[in-house]
């Protein structure tokens, strides 16, 4: 990672369809695959993580805009980070020239829908990139804040249903979590490790939410 940072530098160590229905935008009847970021660190671990994160209130939101975390930045040839997670996370993916993914299906984990176009997935940042500028990375440079956006490494970037997204928002854990409740113990060991790695921090609800689920994973 290039760039002086503003910050500590991160620790070393995310239906039934009807037969009438004849859009692209089909519903599956069943998963074709599960989504698959970077295995998060073990409940046990993310518990220590957790007790080490910094608590204080999240800061203003002044100044945020998404522009200040570029992402989708180009990865390798013509792919940029949506299309590589639509490629990592989804099953029979095929990809155009540009990159482009043509067909494929896509299992959501946050609410067990499996789709069949790419339009209807987006790709989720674990921690939004909104809650991550209130939580310390408004002094970041523009460098760090890109590297966050399209961090590949740590389980940070999912592919899951769209509206599903933005229900989300830039809610933390406090206020939203996956509508499939047996996921909520992966989602919050990927939330701590990938804080942790960026030295965020969190604020009290948000961490009494975290630790309630990590203590019954």
């Amino acid at each position: 990672m290039s760039g002086i940072y503003a910050r500590r530098a991160p620790r070393a160590a995310v239906l039934a369809a009807s037969a009438a229905l004849a859009c692209a935008t089909t519903l599956l009847t069943a998963p074709a695959a599960n989504a698959a970021p970077p295995t998060p660190v073990s409940a046990a671990t993310a518990r220590s993580y957790l007790g080490q994160l910094t608590v204080k209130a999240e800061g203003s939101s002044t100044g945020y805009s998404r522009d200040k975390f570029p992402h989708w930045i180009t990865q390798s040839g013509a792919c940029n980070t949506r299309e590589v997670v639509l490629k990592r996370d989804g099953s029979g993916v095929v990809q155009d020239s540009s990159c482009a993914a043509v067909s494929g299906s896509w299992y959501s984990t946050y609410d067990g829908a499996t789709w069949s176009a790419a339009a209807d997935v987006d790709i989720d940042h674990v921690v939004p990139l909104a809650e991550a500028w209130r939580s310390g990375a408004s002094s970041w440079t523009t460098s760090s804040r890109q590297a966050f956006a399209n961090d590949l490494t740590r389980p940070q970037l999912i592919a899951v249903t769209d509206n599903v997204n933005q229900a989300k928002g830039d809610k933390d854990p406090a206020t939203w979590l996956p509508p499939l409740s047996s996921y909520n113990c992966t989602y919050a060991r990927m939330w701590v490790h990938v804080k942790y790695y960026w030295n965020l921090s969190v604020d009290s609800a948000e961490k009494s939410a975290l630790q309630s689920i990590l203590n019954g994973c």
